[in-house]
């Protein structure tokens, strides 16, 4: 599976992810910094990435639907703090083995994750 993370996310988030055997990349590193959002998710699909982000605007299914993607993970925590962001994806790690997130969206709360698509 491969990850891009938005850049209102900490870079430490691909190092996370890279740690537990996953290809991630940062929008800063590829050098996408201040795309707006379409031209973000479609490099996602084009590279077959899924998205990891802040931006609440990619919980919006009429205008993202996520049948059409690799998969969207947005994040929706009270404190937006590097290590608060960082100890909630902690959590999620372990998940993404578990459950499908190809052609879905994930909306990860504090302690609740919402995901919204088909099953396959």
């Amino acid at each position: 599976m491969q990850f891009k993370i938005d850049e209102n996310l900490p870079a430490e988030l691909a190092e996370l992810l890279q740690g537990a055997g996953y290809d991630a990349k940062t929008v800063n590193e590829q050098q996408l910094n201040g795309t707006k959002d379409s031209v973000l998710i479609n490099h996602c699909k084009i590279e077959n990435r899924v998205l990891v982000t802040l931006d609440l605007d990619f919980s919006d299914i009429s205008e993202y639907p996520p049948e059409k993607y690799e998969g969207i993970i947005v994040l929706r925590t009270g404190s937006q703090n590097k290590s608060h962001v960082l100890n909630i994806f902690k959590r999620l790690i372990p998940i993404l083995n578990v459950e499908q997130i190809n052609e879905r969206l994930w909306i990860v709360e504090e302690s609740l994750i919402r995901i919204r698509g088909k099953e396959k």
